[in-house]
């Protein structure tokens, strides 16, 4: 005798959504107190609620006042974002919650290393594009280089799918620093 089968929605909040509302990825600056635990509960907001964080930046901004600054890019339906902006302005740590990609076009660099082994042409070519992509060369052996790129993501993205071919063996990348454009500063209260 077979049971019928009955569907279980996810617990993820994506799958929440209305079939009209289309996702985004949005870039959030939170000023935190610099002190233990503050980014695991933060982490465990998103993982609690199924969100996912696709890059993850941390940093302490002012010594003197033992605040933190922490940029996430995370990708949601516009619901799914502004819960979470909610949620991360209700915890305890958080001094403030800016969505750098609502307030217009943030700009944004990333920094990755990029370790190539070849020899020959190929490796006469992975300098060719990292000097046309303005990696420099930080590190340099008989057959490796380690080259630092900076810039925007996709232009990341690109120059290590061009060194795959060309010995690509290893990427380390920082993830985003992001600002806002124009002269006022992020609150802090």
């Amino acid at each position: 005798m077979n049971k019928p089968t009955t569907s279980i929605p996810p617990a993820s909040t994506y799958f929440m959504t209305e079939g009209r509302e289309r996702e985004e990825q949005h870039t959030l600056a939170v000023v935190v107190d610099n002190e233990p635990g503050v980014l695991a509960r933060i982490i465990g907001l998103f993982s609690a609620r199924g969100y996912n964080i696709e890059q993850l930046t941390v940093s302490e901004t002012e010594h003197e006042k033992g605040i933190s600054r922490i940029t996430i890019v995370c990708r949601g339906t516009p619901r799914v974002l502004n819960q979470i902006r909610a949620q991360l302005s209700r915890l305890i740590p958080v001094h403030s919650v800016e969505d750098l990609t609502l307030k217009g076009d943030p700009i944004e660099r990333e920094l990755a290393l990029v370790k190539v082994v070849g020899e020959g042409e190929k490796r006469v070519e992975a300098l060719r594009l990292a000097d046309a992509f303005r990696a420099r060369v930080v590190d340099a052996h008989t057959g490796s280089f380690v080259f630092e790129i900076t810039g925007k993501s996709r232009k990341v993205d690109q120059f290590i799918e061009l060194m795959k071919p060309l010995g690509l063996i290893e990427v380390v990348r920082t993830g985003i620093a992001a600002v806002s454009r124009g002269p006022e500063p992020l609150r802090t209260q």
